[in-house]
């Protein structure tokens, strides 16, 4: 009989363990830049618990820049990470099955002094234009088509160009080395909050070229397994995202947690970052795959090899469609 009692309570055990095991809270692990923009939506998704409401625990592991993020998902150690759907693209291009979904949409322009003359890029002609990202960014890729577009005017050819990290940008061109400037969102917001003005928005750029400036340029990247096997799950972190995005958009207060990670150096510079987030949140739904085609085609045209790799078309499934 005790046998028998042991055996009855081992099951039991095992069943309750299995039973533990079962309702653990899935565990979402991202890999994202420790100075990344993104943690102002990740802080918030923590601070108010977004995450377990929808049924997720999110973990955020920084990294020190944005290849050793992809590195980490390439390798299978993280669930998500934040890229350019380019990125994911040329990734399907070349076999491996990851999926995009939106996170914002949010981009800079080139940025003059306050007291420039300049009145379009066609003033820049024969100037120096500082460029954050390198020579394969997109937004010095879509203005350098806008340029040609509206003017016959090549920026590549006709400025000269000078490469550097975002805050070297800033300060190159708040110093008044260049004569415009092509900078990070968040930069550009800083240096526009020093007295630096818009001379053209890659958002107007986009639309005089015929693009669609609602087309998100970052997003979530998962695996197209963890679409298909748990898309209960990829649904919550998208969910968990627009909560963050809802709150931060109304209701002024739920910045305050986020000043310190912000670093904004005074009142001007943390409105005009939460201006930029607030304008950069993507609309809900799915995103326009043929406008997303067409802008595509221009990276192909003016990004060649070097961007997008052997890709002459958008691969299909690169965008979550919500299911």
């Amino acid at each position: 009989m005790t046998y028998f009692r042991t055996l009855l309570a081992g099951a039991a055990t095992l069943a309750l363990t299995a039973g533990i095991a079962l309702a653990e809270t899935p565990v979402i692990k991202a890999a994202v830049l420790q100075s990344g923009t993104v943690n102002w939506e990740l802080d918030t998704i923590l601070n108010h618990d977004f995450d377990g409401a929808h049924g997720f625990e999110l973990e955020v592991m920084g990294v020190a820049g944005g290849d050793a993020a992809q590195i980490a998902l390439l390798a299978g150690e993280v669930d998500t990470i934040v890229s350019d759907w380019l990125w994911v693209a040329r990734q399907r291009a070349n076999g491996e099955d990851f999926v995009f979904i939106p996170y914002s949409k949010a981009v800079g322009g080139v940025l003059v002094a306050g007291d420039s003359t300049a009145k379009s890029l066609a003033d820049l002609r024969g100037g120096k234009i500082g460029i954050a990202g390198g020579p394969l960014d997109k937004s010095w890729l879509i203005l350098r088509a806008y340029a040609q577009n509206q003017s016959g005017f090549d920026l590549k050819e006709e400025t000269e160009q000078v490469f550097g990290a975002p805050p070297l940008i800033a300060e190159t061109a708040l110093a008044g080395d260049v004569d415009g400037a092509i900078n990070f969102w968040h930069f550009a917001a800083k240096m526009k909050a020093a007295g630096m003005r818009e001379l053209v928005s890659v958002d107007e750029a986009a639309r005089a070229l015929g693009l669609d400036p609602e087309t998100p340029l970052l997003g979530y990247v998962v695996r197209g397994s963890m679409v298909a096997e748990h898309p209960e799950l990829v649904a919550a972190l998208a969910e968990a995202s627009r909560d963050a995005k809802a709150l931060l958009a109304s209701d002024p207060a739920a910045w305050e947690p986020l000043r310190e990670r912000m670093r904004a150096g005074n009142e001007a510079e943390f409105e005009e970052l939460k201006a930029g987030f607030i304008a950069g949140i993507p609309a809900q739904g799915a995103v326009d795959v043929a406008a997303a085609a067409k802008m595509m085609a221009v990276m192909i045209d003016l990004g060649g090899d070097e961007l997008v790799g052997d890709m002459d078309a958008l691969p299909d499934g690169v965008f979550w469609t919500g299911k």
